[in-house]
């Protein structure tokens, strides 16, 4: 069993609920999935972007990806319905743990200048999303590898009602949110 998990379920929870003043344990907000995803506008010219960023991203999740297709044609873009425009992976259960461990432990500690993620980026809903300007700071990426650098979004999708408690559940996993009253440059 993961650690993160064990964590959450026998300590988490209970803190959680707490500190939210929440009474009923089965309210208590929880992690529900993880999409991992790279848009690739230059796929259209470049057929072999998907290919790579689609074994990059296998490397980095630990799973199987999915291409995401254009639902519509766009000619300003030359985008014809049904071309490769992305890349993305949902991760749940054990897996979906195991990265959060290591996003949080691992990846986000090794990004240069690092001050913490920002606390704008929840909906109304209670979901987070967070980007990264370049896979290179996975340790499974190897630099001489990659043709070209480029970035991802990663989303927690979270049960809580709003960014308040969806906040809280993300702090408690270890999310190395921004101090308050900083300003980012």
């Amino acid at each position: 069993m993961n650690t993160l998990y064990k964590f959450y379920q026998d300590e988490g929870k209970k803190k959680l609920a707490q500190s939210l003043s929440i009474k009923n344990m089965m309210a208590v907000p929880q992690l529900l999935k993880i999409v991992v995803s790279v848009g690739l506008g230059e796929a259209l010219s470049n057929k072999g972007a998907i290919e790579a960023v689609s074994d990059q991203l296998t490397r980095i999740s630990g799973q199987k990806t999915i291409v995401t297709k254009a639902r519509q044609d766009i000619a300003t873009f030359k985008l014809r319905k049904g071309d490769a425009v992305g890349v993305k992976v949902t991760l749940r259960g054990a897996r979906m743990y195991d990265f959060l461990e290591k996003l949080v432990k691992i990846v986000l500690p090794r990004i240069r200048d690092f001050k913490g993620v920002s606390t704008k980026s929840f909906d109304s809903f209670g979901n987070y999303t967070l980007g990264l300007s370049e896979q290179i700071v996975f340790g499974e990426i190897e630099y001489d590898t990659i043709d070209k650098v480029r970035g991802m979004e990663i989303t927690f999708v979270t049960s809580a009602s709003d960014a308040k408690e969806a906040r809280a559940l993300l702090t408690l996993f270890g999310m190395p949110f921004e101090k308050e009253g900083r300003k980012r440059v």
